[in-house]
This record gives C-alpha cells, structure tokens and sequence, in this order.
C-alpha cells in the first residue's frame, strides 16, 4: 500500500521515535509502517498510546512486539495506570531479520488489525477509548523509511496490493458525495472485465459494470436477492480499447452513480439498493491490470 494517499507521513525517523498522531485516530483510519529488520535484531515494539508522559507513564492502547529470540512470536498488550493487561501473544513471526517489511494497522471501532507484507495478521480488542489514543512510538532493532496516516475514506485490501482479483472493503459503506476512481490499462486480447460494488456479508451487488470489448457493450446492472435485475445498456459510445490506459469515475448521489470514462459523462444508474452504508466492498476482476484505486 503506498503512503500517497496519507493525510500525514513522517520520512526516516530516528529511531527510538515517538510523535503525535495528527488529530487523533479515527474507526476507519489506517498507519502504515515501512522498513527494515536489521540482521542483528532481537525485538522491536510499535506502540499507540494516550500522550507521551514517562512519569508517570502514559498509557499505551496498543503494545505490539516482535521478537525474535527464543520462541519467534508477536506479543501484543495494554497499559493501563502503569500496570500491563494480559499479554496476547501470537506464536507466529511474520518477521525476517535482513528483509523489508510493510505494516498496516487497521482501526475498527472495536479493534485493531494488523496485516504484514499483504497478509492479516492478528486483531487486538480496544481496552482503551480509541479517542484517547493521540502518540505513535517505534523503538528497538529497527529501521524504518515512512510513517504514514491514511484517512477513513480509503479503500483498504486485505491484500495489500493491486492483483486480480481485487477485492477492497470501503470501510464505512458508500455516502452521497463520495467518489471512487479506478485506473488501468485494458489488456491487449481483452473480452471483458467487472466492477461490482458489493455487501460484502451477503451475495447483493448494488452496481454490477460489466464492459465487453469484443461486442462494444457495457452492461450495468444489480443483483439482490439471488436475482439479476434488469440490464441497462445505453451507452453514447464505448470508452475502452485493447492495450489501452482508462480512469473510471464513479459518482455516489442520493439517488443514483453517475459514471465517467477518461473525464466523459458515460451514464447514470439509479440506487436499486437505498441504503448505501450497506454497500461496503469493491470487486474488480477480469482482463486488465490496476494502477490506482481510490475512494474520496
């Protein structure tokens, strides 16, 4: 995940670093954390906590340490009044001394989610109002490039990156006003490629794009309730070509998606789905190849 779209980035920080979080951490915020592990590391600890005070101690929401003497693991904990919680420790290491590394914390209402180089790792249950949680720390054998902050409207995958197929969670649903952009190149014997903005707890799509090159057609349509809707084709022309760059823009109005192609106005589809927090998952799949996604 690139730190592009972060609303705020610390570049190679001295280590032990501690510093503020810019206006807190929010339900639906990312921290991404990229370095390295020295060759010689024997643990090193992210901490989230409520100020920075050494005495008496502030209190830390969030303790997350590698380690890597004796059994390899991640130990995770809370400080509370200067007293430690009950550790939780993960007998896993996704760790490797020499190698690079790219952490993502993910902030939930009720939890924090950790994911290592693409791949979840562990959640950790608040034990600390999430509103008291304003200082980002980093210490021990490490060495870290950039620390940064994306805000609540991004488009989080669990993968980590841009591969097909490509599922993203909009982590607090779709409201009116928001745009997503998706980026790529058509591939060069292309039949078709879809774009679904989904639930991601039932089987509905809300806004179901399916383009077909070889026909010029580009359907949308919603599937609700194990049933395929009425398709809507108009189109004034067709946007996409073999081998070719595109950006799709999606629109989110109160009643419907306007969509563009390349800065052209392509169509409208009115909401069959009226409440949109509860479209929360964006698919794309097919034959082409992402550069950017992004929801704003």
């Amino acid at each position: 995940m690139s730190v592009a779209n972060a609303k705020h980035t610390v570049l190679n920080p001295v280590i032990p670093y501690t510093g503020p979080i810019p206006g807190g951490l929010h339900p639906g915020e990312i921290i991404i954390i990229q370095g390295t592990v020295p060759p010689d590391a024997d643990w090193f600890q992210i901490d989230l906590s409520s100020g920075c005070s050494t005495k008496p101690r502030s209190d830390v929401a969030l303790h997350f340490s590698p380690c890597f003497t004796g059994p390899p693991r991640v130990a995770c904990n809370s400080l509370l009044q200067e007293s430690w919680g009950e550790e939780e420790t993960l007998h896993q290491l996704p760790y490797k001394r020499g190698a690079p590394f790219e952490t993502i914390i993910l902030v939930h209402d009720d939890v924090f989610k950790v994911a290592v180089n693409g791949t979840h790792l562990l959640s950790y249950k608040h034990r600390i109002p999430l509103n008291r949680v304003d200082t980002f720390s980093i210490s021990g054998k490490v060495r870290v490039y950039a620390v940064g902050y994306i805000p609540n409207s991004a488009i989080y995958s669990e993968s980590g990156d841009l591969s097909l197929p490509y599922k993203g969670s909009i982590l607090k649903g779709l409201s009116p006003g928001q745009h997503i952009t998706i980026k790529g190149q058509v591939s060069m014997y292309p039949h078709s490629f879809t774009v679904n903005l989904c639930n991601s707890r039932t089987e509905n799509i809300a806004f179901h794009l399916n383009p077909r090159m070889k026909s010029g057609v580009f359907i949308r349509n919603s599937y609700l309730s194990e049933t395929w809707g009425q398709e809507e084709r108009e189109l004034p022309f067709f946007p996409f070509s073999p081998g070719e760059y595109f950006e799709i823009l999606i629109l989110c109005q109160s009643h419907q998606f306007k969509l563009a192609v390349n800065g052209s106005h392509l169509f409208e589809f009115r909401h069959r789905v009226q409440d949109l927090s509860s479209i929360d998952q964006l698919e794309i799949m097919g034959d082409l190849e992402l550069t950017d996604v992004k929801l704003w």
